[in-house]
């Protein structure tokens, strides 16, 4: 769907489509454990989310140069482009990088490359976001953010993300603190497997602007009201939900419900190489199989815009906005 829309959950490490994995594992002398595209593809049937951690973790053994990033994100941005994205903030994992000898100034490099090109040669405009590995300690998370100081005219905010369970938000109580000293945005996968009290932690202990998935607040009807009553984006993804098997089907995801609540929810595709579509094709998966009508698909995507971190460019997020209101379905 060419719907005009932001995205604002997305893993560029998640967009490496099996071809790209192939050409950039040749180029870089990494042997791959699958004979082809089709028996990598075949490797994307998880159990969980830690299942696809494990695959999502090995395959990025092939990206080792600033041109293998950067070639990631074009890709990214090309395919984005195609479906109406016209706004993207960009997650990556710097630990997975630097845990492997890819140092940090070799990634932002590299996806910096593609992203200042990004507006002129896609019309997409991009912030980057700096994750922390939850199932990492909180000195490594730290010294990362001390590491990343250099960077930060090109990075606009910190995430949080990997294994929820058993890795509650105020393990990085510090290190979100110091990120918001230095001017950072901040925001938090919570929910997804784990409780919803981690949602609430997320913005009490961590002050999250927005909370990454957040699909389990259904579960508790005075967080849903806080949610509602304090505007608070969830970046909702439902083709992961589906294939981590946190949903059992797409026809029974909450989306609906959630959007009659009144939580300002958007849709994302999180980990598009593995997941099976990208934001275009999100939209109209949850358009054919919830029914979605236009309006609130139009209200999904003004969301996106809303909850993006535009405050720099409000005529931008205007325009983005407009094209929003002006389009018409088909």
């Amino acid at each position: 769907m060419s719907l005009p829309k932001a995205e604002l959950h997305l893993h560029i490490e998640g967009t490496l489509e099996p071809e790209l994995a192939f050409e950039l594992a040749a180029r870089n002398g990494v042997t791959l454990p699958y004979a082809d595209t089709d028996a990598l593809r075949a490797a994307y049937r998880f159990e969980d989310l830690q299942s696809f951690l494990n695959l999502y973790y090995e395959l990025m053994a092939v990206l080792r140069t600033e041109q293998d990033f950067a070639d990631l994100a074009h890709a990214y941005l090309a395919r984005a482009a195609a479906q109406g994205v016209r706004h993207a903030e960009i997650f990556f994992d710097p630990q997975a990088h630097t845990a492997r000898g890819v140092g940090l100034g070799t990634v932002v490099g590299g996806l910096w490359r593609a992203l200042e090109r990004s507006r002129a040669e896609h019309g997409v405009s991009t912030r980057l976001i700096m994750c922390f590995l939850r199932d990492e300690s909180a000195e490594s998370a730290m010294a990362t953010l001390r590491a990343a100081e250099p960077y930060l005219d090109r990075i606009t905010g910190v995430g949080l993300d990997s294994a929820e369970v058993g890795h509650p938000p105020a393990k990085f109580r510090e290190v979100f603190d110091a990120a918001a000293a230095l001017g950072l945005r901040r925001v938090a996968h919570a929910g997804e497997e784990g409780p919803p009290a981690y949602i609430t932690e997320a913005l009490d202990v961590l002050g999250v602007e927005r909370v990454d998935h957040g699909l389990r607040c259904t579960e508790d009807p005075d967080l849903v009201a806080r949610l509602v009553r304090e505007r608070v984006p969830l970046t909702l993804c439902p083709l992961s939900n589906v294939r981590l098997r946190t949903v059992d089907t797409l026809a029974a995801h909450p989306l609906p419900a959630m959007l009659d609540a009144g939580l300002m929810c958007t849709l994302n595709s999180d980990d598009p190489a593995y997941f099976g579509g990208y934001a275009g094709d999100t939209f109209d998966a949850v358009r054919r199989t919830l029914g979605l009508g236009d309006e609130r698909l139009r209200e999904l995507a003004r969301n996106s815009f809303l909850a993006s971190f535009l405050e720099d460019d409000e005529e931008l997020r205007a325009r983005y906005l407009a094209e929003v209101e002006s389009y018409e379905f088909r």
